[in-house]
């Protein structure tokens, strides 16, 4: 346990061994007081009053350790929760940077209520670990043996009778920690389970009233939350009796001693005074060892989440390569392409319904944690049973090969679930391919940075996120170096003065959580205005009009058409007619590019294109009777 965390203490491991240093002198000074409480004693059992000035200065003293115990112990705290918070920063920061370079579909399948767990209440829980079981652990554990030790130079027998209680404490907390392993996984599959469930109650609020589903969401809430209360007893009750008998009888060491010593003193075997001063000094460990108690009862949770953190932090991250941009042109090319989920993943019943942007709900991984169970068609699509259990490894992307040239602008078409969504995230490098390559000028997108592949490419999705920060800053995301007057250029280029100058701060306003501010169709707009400042060679439009009226559509295709200018774009459409001008419009159909070329040549050739032209026209044709 404490191995997994310390590679993240660094140069904080000092504090951390002051600490223990600290927090020993002082269970130090709080043990000694017993030893002068021993001497004010034994003139007692020999019928013998001490003179006051011997009782002044043994309760001066006393009063002065316990002076002392105060200061070393909370200076002991002091410098671990120094040590303790860096840690938990370091953690944060290296779980961020592992997050970032995770596929996006393996963070998505975490759900929000799970990382918002994991990054708070499980990293808190280890400044349990730092900030008190080391180094208050260390010191009351270390001083009770040193007392112990040195009971046996007063009495061997009576030292064993002072340590008798151990082996049966020992014993309870070990049947503790064995019945607590056994159940925490289901314990802490309940909670995230609550955790994600409660997510999706919140954000789905509006669509709840609208439907009238308050009884279904909160029945659903109901049992998330009744289901992690049971668990949680469970545990409890599996649990409490074995932290009974260890709490009970570990730190009582006078339990055989007073009653046998007794006896042994009747009998001659031991001094009274003997007996005093051992059972002065079992008195005196006996708050050190159960403070040290208090921590074994979380050890079996702090041990079960620095396992999961763990294995958060290890799963492997995304390939990428260590050089940057060094391809020869922006021609895009897909070589062999195909992807597949790789596992069984549990469905979550939770948080963030996963759907690919124009719904290719089936197409990624992401939708392994969707809400829906859905059986998919024999194409090789994910099948999920009513339990959530995706089964198998599923093909979405069978062998795909194509070609985008530079300054060309290429369609991606096909039903929902036919994969064009997914090929667009995979050339962004949301996922990894699970065979052949995707390249950019030649240069595979594996063999760069994350960072020097990002530089390359604006996207721009159906739904985009804005930070809860000023509009401004939300468009410098796009290029931060910026300036004000290309920011501004920006917004004015993608259309957004209409509506900025609703807003008495206007480009200044704050864009609300989530962009509440703003409808879709704005918050859009936002976006394509990131994408202008960030003049990327490369531009993904998925569904980037989707939520535009007729009235800002045209003025939205104009703007776009300005952007891409001398770019290599690739577009995700429904409304055909958007794309009918591009320059190559390709056709997939579950997960098979079944047919490339113009508009004129598809429509002459290519049945299926014949079809989904047809159904776009009758849809932008569709009128209320």
């Amino acid at each position: 346990m404490i191995k997994s965390v310390a590679p993240y203490i660094g140069k904080y491991k000092k504090y951390t061994v002051l600490a223990s240093i600290l927090t020993t002198l002082g269970i130090i000074a709080n043990v000694i007081p017993y030893f002068f409480l021993y001497q004010l004693i034994v003139p007692l059992t020999q019928h013998q009053l001490p003179n006051s000035k011997f009782v002044l200065i043994r309760v001066g003293l006393i009063l002065l350790c316990q002076v002392l115990y105060a200061v070393l112990y909370s200076g002991g705290l002091a410098s671990s929760h120094v040590s303790a918070y860096n840690t938990l920063k370091n953690i944060r920061i290296a779980l961020k940077g592992k997050l970032e370079n995770q596929p996006l579909g393996n963070i998505k399948e975490l759900g929000t209520g799970q990382i918002k767990r994991v990054f708070t209440d499980d990293i808190d829980q280890i400044e349990l670990l730092l900030a008190h079981a080391i180094p208050e652990g260390i010191a009351n554990i270390m001083v009770p043996c040193l007392v112990i030790l040195a009971s046996f130079f007063i009495d061997w027998r009576l030292a064993l009778l002072t340590i008798a209680t151990i082996p049966i404490g020992a014993f309870g907390m070990a049947m503790m920690m064995k019945a607590g392993m056994a159940l925490m996984g289901p314990y802490y599959d309940s909670a995230k389970k609550m955790n994600n469930t409660i997510i999706e109650y919140v954000n789905g609020m509006e669509a709840i009233k609208v439907f009238n589903k308050d009884g279904d969401s909160f029945r659903r809430f109901g049992e998330a939350v009744r289901s992690y209360r049971d668990f949680t007893l469970d545990w409890y009750k599996a649990c409490w009796p074995w932290m009974a008998v260890y709490n009970s009888i570990l730190p009582c060491f006078a339990l055989f001693t007073l009653p046998i010593g007794g006896l042994m003193v009747l009998s001659g075997a031991v001094t009274l005074s003997q007996l005093v001063l051992v059972l002065c000094m079992s008195f005196a460990i006996g708050p050190a060892i159960l403070r040290a108690l208090s921590f074994g009862g979380k050890i079996p949770q702090l041990n079960y989440k620095i396992a999961e953190l763990e294995k958060m932090i290890k799963d492997d991250p995304i390939k990428q390569g260590e050089h940057g941009f060094e391809g020869k042109n922006y021609d895009i090319e897909f070589k062999d392409v195909r992807f597949s989920y790789d596992k069984d993943c549990r469905v979550e019943p939770d948080n963030d319904k996963v759907v690919e942007p124009d719904n290719d709900n089936n197409a990624s991984p992401a939708s392994a944690s969707s809400t829906d169970t859905t059986s998919q068609s024999s194409s090789g699509e994910s099948t999920m049973s009513s339990s959530g259990l995706t089964r198998g490894s599923s093909e979405v992307l069978h062998g795909i090969n194509l070609t985008m040239k530079q300054g060309t602008t290429t369609a991606l078409i096909g039903e929902s679930g036919s994969g064009k969504s997914t090929l667009a995230k995979l050339l962004v490098h949301f996922y990894d391919v699970k065979d052949g390559s995707i390249s950019i000028g030649g240069q595979k997108i594996t063999d760069m940075t994350i960072e020097a592949l990002n530089n390359q490419i604006s996207y721009v999705a159906q739904e985009q996120f804005l930070f809860n920060t000023t509009l401004y800053e939300n468009i410098l995301i796009g290029r931060p170096d910026a300036t004000r007057e290309e920011v501004l250029d920006a917004a004015h280029r993608a259309q957004c003065d209409e509506f900025l100058a609703r807003f008495p701060e206007g480009i200044d306003t704050k864009a609300g959580d989530s962009g509440k501010q703003l409808s879709g169709g704005e918050r859009q707009r936002i976006s394509l205005a990131r994408a202008i400042l960030k003049n990327a060679p490369v531009i993904v439009l998925d569904e980037a009009t989707a939520f535009m009226d007729p009235e800002n559509e045209e003025k939205m295709n104009a703007a776009i058409a300005e952007i891409i200018k001398d770019k290599t774009v690739i577009v995700i459409a429904h409304r055909l007619s958007s794309i009918k001008n591009a320059d190559k419009i390709c056709v997939l159909k579950e997960g098979d590019l079944i047919a490339e070329g113009t508009h004129e040549q598809l429509i002459k050739d290519c049945e299926e294109y014949k079809t989904l032209w047809a159904a776009s026209t009758a849809a932008a044709n569709w009128r209320i009777s």
